[in-house]
């Protein structure tokens, strides 16, 4: 619209609202702020905790274990509950965490504002703010609504955070179309933006939520809760382990009734084989697990908001990425400078006198501080910077040369001039530099400078220049031309007219946010790791597709295809966009709402990816939180972009995201080798019993399984977290969703190494009986130390599902030889120590003339799991069975 429809639609005029029509608006809209969805009591999120199916069951065996075995069952259910209330509380932590996303969008807004009411410039609360207010603009102030320019003057606004451009956004009053996207609306001011320039007003057209950020506000209070692939996982396990408990209980009841027992003792029976079959320490293993992958990614820049955000990056598949600050260096730097006829590289010498480099160091607002940090427009602190790179020394030219004059940048004129002492009195007294937009400089030079020498403009050299300007633009480059005359006497006032005509050419400079050195390396190994980089970006569609073309994103051929914009993704409904999302690796021109989209399309049904999404602005925030795991930026985020977050990037760095993957796969493997050895266990433990139970020997007393899982489980499992990533680890596809606890082999090695480890302990019983000859409590006491030697055994085979123990240093993890150790004590006591032995029925292993007898059974029985698994692992790798089931690429 043009200005007076505004005034027209909003029933105001420009000199503002009388204080009635602004109080009776405040009433019909509410106040100018961000409104927070409903929010859940800290007691409703501890209770929402005890929700999950492996938990209910877990509530269950802690009730069972009183009922059935009294006060030695009081243990286990302490143990139980303890991890139960941890990951509880563990659990509303991380929930508050996430809810500071919406908090920060409110600390966003400006606290007071100008405003005309009846006439008159007041200062008002900024909630008091409604439609058709005037609101007065000028540097350092936060815009404080969304609002229509009726004034601009030299107004530039920094926007970043809403659209991810890096540079401000000069504003002026000319109508655009009603299709453009944020970024491009330069007849509007967004709340919660920054104006770093000039001077402006506008009427107010949204307040609150009815704002560009109140629609993001909106879009994070909307954002589906997603579960990340571990908790999908650990439910798929629960169901498979009630089926299974449930299934084992039922056939044992039966058995028992068939075989003529009294059915109450049958179904103690039942429940206590079911009770010995869960594995009650595997939520706390896992979340120790996390917690220390937690500590790993922190000493690698990746701070962990979200402890199973730590699994999820391993899983991930697509990362969408934003393009400034985190692919790219996020500061303007010249990278091309044209003069004497040529295109020169910035890391070429450059004479001090070349006008091109003068003018762009001289006619500059970059402030300097002492320690040398720049301060001002970005593309001019770029210029600065090149002068102090090269050696320039800025301030002794200013003194011998300082500015006695200048006509400020205007976005009509689109250029910016100061004037100085001439260093060449026979040309002229004082010099006029002038730089700005390449073709209206080219528009005003009627003469050009190469080599020395003063020459007329030609229609010819002018055609040569506009070609140079395209060439450096679709290369990505902001261009900036240069441009001087020489005039003999200082004026009273500098007009455009006067000393911004017949110019004299000097050169451009072309300027880029050069991308990270090290991110082009990091895309390709996520590349070589199966995983999809996506970038996403509110600059301009040539920009974005030069930057991606030089990070590897997409290659030259494919450039036009594979880049699409945000005006584009207006046009398509959601279906044709999941129909053709992997067709595109680079958006431009992006709004909020378009990136939640792009996140959606690949986590639909016909995709199902696991998608990282990183960001740093208020904009990015809804789809920070839409993604599987949303990664903020440490440096350059916003508080609001970092609360929706799953991850924080101390560094800003492309490549950390890489290193945090790596230390992702490494902790879901290490869960999946604390499963299998848990699982293998309690197998052995349950087949041990079930056999016993059809052949009618009582093999196991409930302290012995109380004390094996609470001695043997613990201490290795945990330690099984702290294995070291193998070396294959990032050539693997990435498992997604495709993929369980249970898969990549861990399913058939629970299956073949919990049978044997029950039917070793089940022999080594009849052995003792039927060849040896011994009591049955002696019998008993060498099944119990063989099922619980077996499992430490054992704990060393799952170091790796497929990989040979030998395949490296058995004993490289310290924190798992000490765990072994002490698990390994905990047990030598039950035999050793006067009283226990009484009580574990093991006191014959110390004095009995058969004790050397028994021992060696033991040892040999519980380290023959050692070579069993390793002949097994041989021939699944030879058969190519392995590398099948792990999917390599």
């Amino acid at each position: 619209m043009d200005v007076p429809a505004v005034e027209n639609e909003f029933q105001t005029s420009t000199t503002g609202l009388t204080d009635a029509q602004a109080k009776e608006r405040l009433d019909q809209y509410g106040p100018n702020e961000i409104q927070e969805g409903e929010s859940k009591s800290t007691f409703q999120k501890f209770i929402d905790q005890f929700k999950d199916l492996m938990i209910i069951i877990l509530l269950i065996a802690a009730v069972l274990s009183v009922v059935l075995e009294g006060y030695e069952g009081m243990v286990d259910a302490i143990i139980i509950l303890a991890v139960v209330i941890i990951n509880a509380i563990l659990g509303v932590i991380q929930e508050n965490k996430a809810e500071d996303a919406i908090n920060s969008l409110k600390e966003m807004s400006s606290p007071q504002a100008n405003v005309r009411r009846d006439g008159e410039i007041r200062a008002i609360d900024s909630r008091e703010i409604v439609p058709g207010d005037v609101v007065l603009l000028e540097a350092g102030n936060v815009v404080p609504a969304d609002m229509r320019l009726i004034e601009s003057n030299s107004l530039q606004i920094e926007e970043a955070a809403l659209t991810g451009e890096s540079v401000p956004v000069t504003k002026n009053l000319e109508l655009v179309d009603d299709t453009a996207a944020i970024g491009d609306r330069k007849n509007m001011a967004f709340s919660s933006t920054n104006v770093t320039y000039g001077r402006g007003a506008g009427i107010v057209t949204g307040t609150g939520m009815n704002t560009e950020v109140g629609h993001i506000a909106t879009m994070l209070d909307n954002a589906e809760t997603k579960k990340t692939p571990l908790q999908e996982d650990q439910d798929k396990l629960s169901k498979f382990l009630t089926v299974a408990i449930i299934v084992i209980a039922v056939i044992i009841f039966v058995v028992g009734l068939v075989q003529g027992r009294y059915w109450v003792d049958m179904l103690l029976t039942a429940i206590s084989i079911a009770v010995a079959a869960l594995p009650e320490g595997l939520p706390a293993i896992s979340t120790i697990i996390l917690a220390l992958g937690t500590q790993k990614m922190a000493d690698r820049n990746a701070l962990v908001r979200k402890l199973p955000a730590v699994e999820t990056l391993g899983g991930t598949e697509v990362i969408c990425s934003d393009k400034t600050g985190t692919l790219t260096q996020n500061k303007m730097t010249i990278e091309k400078v044209y003069y004497n006829g040529q295109i020169h590289d910035a890391s070429e010498d450059i004479d001090f006198e070349e006008p091109v480099f003068k003018i762009m160091n001289m006619a500059n607002d970059t402030t300097v501080s002492a320690d040398k940090s720049l301060a001002g427009d970005p593309t001019e602190t770029a210029m600065v910077q090149f002068g102090i790179d090269k050696g320039f020394q800025l301030d002794e030219a200013l003194q011998a040369q300082p500015r006695i004059g200048e006509i400020p940048f205007d976005s009509e004129r689109k250029m910016s001039t100061t004037v100085h002492p001439s260093s060449d009195k026979a040309q002229g007294q004082f010099v006029v530099m002038t730089k700005g937009a390449p073709d209206v400089i080219i528009d005003n030079c009627d003469y050009y400078y190469e080599n020395g020498q003063i020459h007329e403009m030609t229609e010819a050299y002018r055609d040569k220049l506009l070609t140079a300007n395209h060439d450096m633009a679709v290369e990505a480059l902001r261009v900036l031309a240069m441009a001087f005359k020489y005039i003999d006497q200082e004026a009273d006032e500098y007009t455009s007219e006067e000393h911004e005509r017949h110019l004299v050419y000097a050169g451009m400079v072309g300027e880029i946010d050069p991308e990270r050195p090290e991110a082009k390396d990091a895309i390709a190994t996520a590349k070589a790791a199966g995983i999809r980089t996506v970038m996403i970006t509110g600059d301009h569609q040539t920009t974005a597709a030069a930057i991606a073309e030089r990070l590897g994103i997409i290659t030259e051929e494919h450039d036009e295809s594979a880049v699409t914009t945000g005006a584009y993704l207006d046009t398509i409904d959601d279906n044709q966009l999941e129909q053709e999302v992997e067709q595109y690796s680079v958006y431009a021109r992006v709004a909020p709402e378009h990136k939640v989209r792009i996140v959606r399309a690949w986590q639909s049904k016909t995709h199902n990816k696991v998608v990282a999404m990183t960001g740093d602005g208020v904009n990015d925030a809804p789809s920070l939180k839409q993604a599987d795991i949303g990664i903020g930026m440490g440096i350059t985020g916003t508080e609001v972009s970092k609360g929706a977050s799953d991850m924080v990037l101390a560094d800003d760095n492309f490549a950390t995201i890489v290193h945090a993957v790596e230390e992702g796969r490494k902790v879901f493997a290490n869960i999946q080798k604390a499963v299998q050895y848990l699982l293998s266990a309690n197998l052995g433990e349950v087949m041990t019993l079930f056999i016993a139970t059809f052949a009618n020997w009582t093999i196991l007393e409930p302290i012995h399984i109380l004390w094996i899982n609470l001695v043997t489980d613990t201490f290795p499992a945990i330690a099984l977290g702290l294995e070291e990533a193998e070396p294959d680890v990032m050539e693997h596809r990435p498992r997604g969703r495709r993929t369980n606890l249970l898969s990549g082999g861990v399913l058939e090695g629970i299956i073949y190494q919990g049978i044997y480890e029950g039917g070793i302990t089940l022999f080594v019983y009849w052995y003792a009986i039927n060849k040896m000859q011994v009591e049955h409590v002696d019998a008993e006491a060498m099944a119990f130390l063989t099922l619980a030697f077996i499992q430490l055994a054992h704990a060393f085979n799952c170091k790796s599902v497929y990989r040979s123990l030998f395949s490296g240093n058995p004993f490289n993890n310290k924190a798992f030889n000490l765990a072994i150790l002490v698990s390994a004590a905990m047990l030598i006591i039950t035999v050793f120590v006067p009283g226990l032995n009484d009580a574990f029925g093991t006191i014959h292993l110390v004095n009995d003339p058969n004790a050397g007898q028994m021992w060696t059974v033991i040892i040999v029985a519980a380290l023959s799991i050692i070579p069993y698994v390793e002949i097994i692992k041989f021939f699944l790798r030879q058969s190519g069975y392995a590398a099948k089931s792990e999917d390599h690429k």
